[in-house]
């Protein structure tokens, strides 16, 4: 006589029907929410420019800014290039110098009540105010805005990385002295690893901020001609009153710069998601 098989409770996996709807509801909420803001907005502003007669120096609608970002694309999208690598230039630059000068710092006590305090100087001192000076003594003005980004990057980068070498949990360490690790044993096969969430949260604040910082100094520097940026771009669209580039050219940025924090997200999510809690998926 044969007894009916019982399947054991497994107690939910993440491969269980409840779990994956829980997931697959979540995603189209994270798109669902944000689209359907940005349609409420779209449609309030629209029917704001209509129904109060805005012109279009004062307000451009929704459509006439759609229609403006495809009709001046070429040159718009030209001055993108140009700050876009201006910004991923400073940021790879603050990525090396900062992980760099981090590790040196934590190496040596020296090193960092030598240095830090002037990281500190920088970062403090409006970069608006010290743009100027640069703009005068750098051999150009893409070199000058390229410095005046790096200095905003930089700090970020460095600050979060000497704080993620410097919270190693210290019983690890004990071990690591206890079975006669070195030095640099123990910094690139502890230290290193057990930062990488903090330099990775300070990645994700200096992408923004080095696409901020380019803005602001091709303001400073205000470079016209076939090299300049797009803040030079909005610029020219304001003193021509031409408020549709202008919003094009807004559009552009803050588009650039989700791009940008996406990028970053993306690479931290996939360098900390096998064993950090941050990138974890729970399972209930």
């Amino acid at each position: 006589m044969s007894t009916p098989s019982s399947t054991p409770d497994t107690g939910g996996t993440p491969s269980d029907p409840p779990y994956d709807r829980a997931r697959r509801r979540e995603l189209i909420l994270r798109v669902a929410v944000p689209l359907v803001i940005l349609v409420a907005v779209l449609l309030l502003w629209d029917w704001y420019v209509r129904a109060y007669d805005v012109k279009p120096y004062i307000l451009p609608g929704p459509g006439l800014v759609a229609s403006t970002l495809v009709k001046d694309w070429g040159t718009l999208s030209s001055a993108l290039v140009v700050t876009v690598r201006i910004t991923f230039t400073a940021l790879f630059l603050a990525v090396v110098g900062g992980s760099l000068l981090a590790i040196l710092m934590t190496q040596s006590k020296i090193f960092e009540l030598a240095l830090f305090p002037y990281a500190v100087i920088l970062q403090v001192t409006p970069i608006v105010a010290i743009a100027p000076l640069i703009i005068i003594y750098a051999p150009s003005t893409q070199s000058a805005v390229l410095l005046c980004a790096f200095i905003v990057t930089f700090f970020p980068i460095l600050s979060n990385t000497v704080a993620g070498l410097k919270s190693v949990d210290h019983n690890l360490l004990n071990l690591f002295e206890l079975y006669g690790a070195s030095r640099w044993q123990t910094l690139f096969l502890l230290k290193i690893p057990a930062a990488q969430p903090y330099f990775f949260a300070g990645l994700r604040i200096g992408g923004g901020l080095a696409l901020i910082a380019a803005v602001v100094a091709e303001f400073a520097a205000g470079s016209a001609g076939a090299g300049s940026g797009l803040a030079f771009r909005i610029l020219e669209s304001q003193y021509r009153l031409n408020i549709s580039r202008l919003f094009a050219g807004l559009i552009m940025l803050s588009a650039t710069g989700v791009v940008i924090y996406w990028l970053a997200s993306l690479v931290s999510y996939l360098a900390l998601r096998r064993w950090h809690e941050s990138a974890l998926n729970r399972e209930n």
